[in-house]
């Protein structure tokens, strides 16, 4: 179940790093394990197989106290295996998934459709998220703070490059 009666949300981010290198930071096992999850969380990366019906398969696990009882009080597990579909790799300037979600209590397991597009720009590489509305407008801004986290751990991986 697709919740299209929310809008979908864009981000934008410019990272001082070669197009290749932005790419193989979205791609590879090595790279996604360094970046992916939220801050409060720790991941573990499965399975990177990049291609369209390929998958992506990681496990979280809350490590911060807040995030503990929040998932606490939502009635969610602290550990979760999540997997996610590529639907479109078109290397490298582009990523669409559906991430699928079934791990809120109480709601029945959908999938969110992510676009991932990448310009090289004379800054560096220019990225534009795109992605589907959660089930709620709180879980949809949940969803932007979780990836507004995980991309200011990107920038500072590529930082730490330089």
């Amino acid at each position: 179940m697709i919740h299209t009666d929310r809008p979908k949300v864009t981000l934008e981010r410019t990272f001082h790093a070669s197009i290749e290198e932005v790419w193989e930071l979205w791609t590879t096992k090595e790279s996604l394990a360094a970046w992916w999850a939220p801050e409060g969380w720790s991941i573990a990366v499965r399975k990177v197989d990049l291609r369209p019906g390929g998958e992506f398969v990681f496990e979280t696990t809350a490590t911060d106290p807040e995030q503990i009882e929040f998932n606490a009080r939502s009635g969610m597990p602290q550990t979760h295996v999540h997997r996610i579909v590529y639907t479109r790799v078109e290397p490298p300037r582009l990523l669409a998934y559906q991430d699928m979600i079934d791990f809120v209590d109480g709601v029945p397991a959908y999938g969110v459709d992510n676009v991932i597009e990448f310009e090289e720009i004379d800054a560096g590489v220019r990225m534009v998220l795109t992605f589907g509305p959660m089930h709620s407008d709180e879980w949809s801004r949940l969803a932007v703070l979780g990836w507004e986290s995980q991309l200011r751990q990107l920038d500072a991986l590529i930082a730490s490059r330089r």
